[in-house]
């Protein structure tokens, strides 16, 4: 319940938009510091040990916002949210294409990955649509209690995860799988350019966060900035639950994005707002198919340390974002800056159109 509040939060701190972009960075720095040795861990041992570890790092970062609001509890929080986010950043992807490999199924990674998403979005939607009422009656102490619950029961269902993989003591050593992931990157044009698009799009949509303050920019008020809010998890939702569909029109949905996130961030209202709820619904529909094309090149030798690698890049360019977004707030509107940050998913599509054709690597 704290996401679509957690940015007002800081500003009832008394944060300014420089200082939550400050945190912003902090959080992707530090997932960025721990995106590749997480993901080398996660191949050398236990990809389900890191899934369960990584909601107890969030949860923890939560507590410390909750109990101790104030500027260095919110850079500490962001700091166990950043170990966390990098904990499972390549380690999910790795393990269910993997288990869908024993199945014999890993066609069907877009889809399976998507409906996940689908339904943590799902998840997310109902702590939204809970995060007003409870916010009005308990205020953010009470928010912030049930976002750390939600994260224990996270831990407690990672646990539930299937791991079909060699034992420890089988496992290469932590630098040969690092090798190994850098090698395949290097041999690979079509890796390296399934990569990069992964990276670019996660790293532009990082913006989202600042989404609570264009939804009180249409003049809301933060009583309802959760409604509008909800309207992203119900795009996000079905973007996820469609994904594997149409894949062939990836550049193409990635282009209307540009135009629907572009007009619904100039016209400064809910219905605008409405618009640009779409286009972040059809980027996740596209960021299914873009994964799904980087885990077709990859070996299961460096799956999560590869697939790490994208998440380092997002986070390169989600830490330019935030700069951006925040150098543009001194002189521009919440509502200029995400109509100008619909140019990127323009330059996205437009690579998308003209990647590198070709068969996918063959699995180890």
């Amino acid at each position: 319940m704290l996401y679509p509040v957690y940015a007002v939060l800081f500003t009832d701190a008394g944060l300014s938009p420089a200082q939550i972009s400050s945190l912003f960075a902090i959080w992707s720095v530090t997932a960025f510091a721990l995106e590749i040795p997480s993901g080398v861990w996660a191949d050398v041992f236990s990809r389900r040990t890191m899934l369960i570890a990584a909601p107890v790092l969030t949860g923890a970062g939560f507590a410390l916002w909750t109990f101790f609001p104030g500027y260095a509890a919110f850079a500490i929080g962001f700091v166990l949210w950043g170990a966390g986010t990098a904990a499972s950043s390549g380690t999910l992807q790795a393990l269910v294409y993997e288990e869908l490999v024993k199945l014999d199924a890993e066609d069907s990674y877009a889809k399976v990955i998507g409906r996940q998403d689908a339904i943590g979005n799902g998840g997310g939607a109902i702590a939204t649509a809970l995060a007003a009422p409870v916010l009005a009656g308990g205020g953010y102490l009470a928010v912030g209690v049930a976002s750390v619950a939600a994260c224990l029961i996270a831990a407690a269902l990672a646990r539930t995860l299937p791991e079909s993989r060699t034992q420890p003591e089988d496992r290469e050593s932590y630098a040969a799988v690092l090798r190994s992931g850098l090698g395949e990157v290097r041999a690979s044009p079509r890796l390296r350019h399934s990569l990069i698009l992964v990276a670019v799009i996660m790293g532009v949509t990082a913006l989202d966060e600042y989404l609570p303050l264009l939804a009180a920019a249409t003049g809301v008020g933060a009583a309802g900035v959760p409604w509008l809010m909800l309207m992203l998890f119900v795009t996000a939702t079905a973007g996820g639950w469609l994904a594997g569909r149409g894949t062939r029109w990836t550049a193409l949905g990635v282009a209307a994005a540009a135009l629907l996130l572009a007009t619904g961030a100039a016209w400064r209202t809910p219905l605008g707002f409405a618009l640009v709820a779409a286009a972040y619904g059809i980027v996740e529909w596209a960021t299914a198919a873009l994964e799904a094309d980087l885990q077709d090149d990859l070996t299961d030798r460096s799956r999560a340390t590869v697939t790490s690698m994208s998440g380092l890049g997002a986070e390169v360019f989600a830490v330019l974002a935030f700069a951006g977004y925040a150098l543009g707030s001194v002189w521009a509107q919440p509502w200029l800056l995400f109509t100008l940050a619909a140019v990127p998913y323009l330059l996205i599509a437009a690579a998308v159109r003209r990647g590198p054709r070709g068969p996918s690597r063959d699995r180890e």
